[in-house]
């Protein structure tokens, strides 16, 4: 999916970079352009206000769509990012009202799914688990919005949305994992500096890519003083060193949500009814028999390799004959185009509850991603008629929804924290900055949302990193997981996003006051 592409997506997209490469430009044409510097545009903004209607109770807010400008070292302004502000109106005394600070993935998506599809006032409305039709698109009050909990504001990164580098600076200054989180750093500082809420509860939400922003940024903050009382995962994915696909930390990490997937679709031979407690079970039988199995390789005895087969086909609704040939190794791409290869259709990436139709029957994986194909222009559509009639901003601009260069020019190297001089791996493990944020603030509450049907960030994984993050029992406890019957944006099926909506009022309640 365009907004959320994660580790598999750019093993193929640094493959193909070279092929992206731009043709040499001339010395003297480069002097003309290096010479001509943009005036820096003022910061602005546009103040209206609206009302949501949550739990039967109405709340008055403002809504501020606006930028502000970023300094470089120099002190020189080097980037304007765009954000739209949710502040509950009467309130008095902001030192007790949270303010989160929510955003998107990709890296290159805008903050828009968050904001149109979960948490903002209004909610677009799209197919349960089916292509929602061509316009006109329906913007309904947004009654699981986090109004009644938290001031909310939607940031969007730099090169997506309005938001751009200035001046002297290049997108290349912040498409990084570290060059993203000090911009991020540096506009949450400038938000709360201009706005007075240095004293309020602070809250970090990110999906996808997203979280990998949030447990780098909570710890990047904290060590400018900015401690926060919770962050919010959404579809994690921590550590992209791993899980390379081909190794069996992979096939092992994706088997509980195959068996999910394979079970929403009546593929099993003998379908649970309760799923969470069959979950249970194959997360036992991955971490244990499957992953022996697999360490054991070619020396695995036959009647062993029998009864994992046996067990795959009954986890996963694959026939036995098909394991065989994938010895008993399944990617997600070969899973999306198999499950459902008798009834001619694939299951999506994001959401394996949407089916795709390939040219052909007989494709090894699937054309496109169904769960993307059926919300995109749903969500690009309203987002923009919104921002221009009811937020009055950017009539004049165009607003980029999602920015392929920017993962295509991606910095993903990362040092581990606390292990200076260490080698710097090609690619982070962020679980690492969470870890030392939570031992450094033990009152820093984390709670990790999961769809089950989700194939871009498994569930089963994000567990095993939150797992490894070396935490004593008295701070792990404050690791709250969710689980719901959705994809990778759970908010598309809305009994998922109402319970969501639910676990989230709670741990509120709980990480607000620390």
């Amino acid at each position: 999916m365009k907004k959320f592409l994660v580790l598999p997506a750019l093993l193929g997209l640094l493959s193909l970079m070279p092929a992206f490469a731009a043709d040499p430009v001339p010395a003297a044409a480069t002097k003309t352009a290096t010479a001509a510097v943009a005036p820096i545009p003022k910061e602005q903004k546009s103040v209206t206000r609206g009302n949501v209607t949550v739990n039967g109770k109405r709340i008055d807010y403002t809504a501020t769509a606006g930028t502000l400008l970023l300094r470089d070292d120099k002190d020189e302004p080097d980037a304007s990012v765009f954000y739209v502000a949710y502040t509950r109106d009467g309130v008095q005394d902001l030192k007790h009202r949270p303010v989160t600070f929510l955003y998107n993935g990709g890296p290159g998506s805008s903050s828009i799914w968050l904001h149109m599809g979960a948490f903002g006032p209004l909610r677009v409305v799209t197919s349960d688990a089916q292509p929602t039709p061509p316009p006109p698109y329906d913007l309904v009050n947004n009654q699981y919005s986090l109004l009644d909990k938290s001031d909310l504001v939607f940031i969007d990164a730099i090169g997506t949305g309005f938001s751009k580098p200035e001046g002297k600076a290049s997108g290349k200054d912040f498409w990084g994992v570290d060059q993203d989180v000090k911009a991020f750093g540096q506009f949450i500082q400038r938000y709360i500096s201009t706005y007075n809420r240095w004293d309020s509860p602070k809250f970090l939400l990110g999906e996808s890519y997203g979280t990998t922003r949030s447990a780098n940024l909570v710890d990047y903050l904290q060590h400018q003083g900015i401690a926060c009382n919770g962050v919010i995962l959404v579809s994690s994915v921590l550590n992209y060193g791993d899980t390379f696909p081909g190794t069996n930390l992979e096939y092992i990490s994706y088997l509980p949500s195959y068996a999910a997937i394979a079970w929403y679709h009546d593929q099993l031979p003998s379908k649970p009814a309760d799923l969470p407690a069959f979950l249970q079970q194959v997360r036992g039988f991955a971490r244990g028999e499957y992953a022996d199995a697999l360490y054991q390789g070619s020396s695995l005895p036959a009647a062993e390799y029998n009864d994992v087969l046996a067990k795959l086909h009954q986890y996963t609704g694959l026939s036995e004959q098909y394991l065989k040939q994938a010895n008993l190794r399944v990617s997600p791409a070969r899973f999306r185009a198999q499950l459902l290869r008798g009834e001619d259709r694939t299951v999506g990436r994001f959401d394996a509850r949407f089916e795709g139709i390939n040219l052909d029957d007989a494709g090894e994986t699937p054309d496109y991603d169904a769960s993307d194909t059926a919300i995109s222009d749903a969500f690009t559509a309203a987002f923009n008629w919104y921002l221009h009639n009811d937020l009055d901003f950017g009539r004049d601009r165009d607003y980029k929804v999602t920015n392929y260069e920017i993962i295509r020019s991606w910095d993903w190297k990362h040092p581990l924290p606390g292990r200076p001089g260490f080698f710097t791996p090609p690619l982070p493990d962020v679980a690492a900055n969470l870890g030392e944020a939570m031992r450094e603030n033990p009152h820093l509450k984390v709670f990790s949302a999961n769809g089950y049907f989700d194939l871009a960030t498994p569930f089963f994984k994000t567990e095993f990193d939150l797992n490894q993050m070396g935490l004593p029992a008295d701070i792990y406890k404050n690791i709250t997981f969710g689980y719901y019957p959705s994809g990778h944006m759970i908010y598309l099926h809305v009994p998922a996003l109402q319970q969501l909506k639910s676990d989230l009022s709670r741990f509120y309640d709980s990480a607000g006051r620390g």
